[in-house]
């Protein structure tokens, strides 16, 4: 009785494998990728591998899915509303490069008086002071050529994502020291007794 059990299992194995996967065109497994696999595809695309790689990891893992007829029209219009969602997100990043290149921003800092900084003014000084005018930029968005060691005026490029890029105008101005200060002992400054 053993020996009928094991060959009635070993055939309904061999028939699942051959009917749950679909085929692709040049033999492999059709499968969905629900989630990006390196050196394979991006979410939603629909990739072809042998089928140990899909059954052994891209299955178990979660990482793809069978590529169904339903699948295949679901990822269609999932890409066209996401085509809309990044159509929608390049007019606002083109708008907001529109008013960047409008925009200017001073930074104090202090200077000798050749105008060589004592320090420099990098992307993090040039990120606060567009917050304070109510932009949200990040430093790795903001692109200089090097630190900005001298007073002046810069046009400083800010790469927005996607391949939007605007131009801020920066000026590097010295810091204004106030005139009460200079006057004050340093007895007076702690206010001993």
């Amino acid at each position: 009785m053993p020996k009928t059990k094991r060959s009635n299992q070993k055939k309904h194995r061999s028939a699942r494998r051959r009917k749950g996967l679909p085929r692709g065109p040049h033999g492999g497994v059709e499968l969905l990728l629900v989630q990006s696999v390196e050196h394979l595809g991006q979410q939603g695309d629909i990739v072809e591998v042998r089928p140990g790689y899909a059954n052994n990891y891209l299955l178990p893992q979660g990482l793809a899915t069978v590529a169904t007829e339903h699948h295949k029209r679901m990822v269609e219009k999932h890409k066209a509303r996401l085509a809309e969602i990044q159509k929608a997100r390049l007019s606002s990043l083109r708008q907001l490069a529109k008013q960047l290149g409008q925009q200017s921003v001073t930074i104090e800092a202090n200077a000798n008086d050749e105008g060589h900084l004592y320090g420099s003014v990098g992307p993090h000084d040039i990120c606060n002071a567009l917050k304070k005018q109510n932009f949200s930029v990040t430093p790795d968005q903001i692109r200089l050529e090097g630190p900005l060691k001298e007073l002046g005026l810069y046009t400083v490029k800010v790469h927005l994502g996607h391949g939007v890029e605007g131009e801020l105008k920066v000026w590097v101005v010295p810091t204004v020291t106030e005139p009460s200060a200079k006057g004050r002992t340093s007895d007076e400054g702690k206010g001993g007794s």
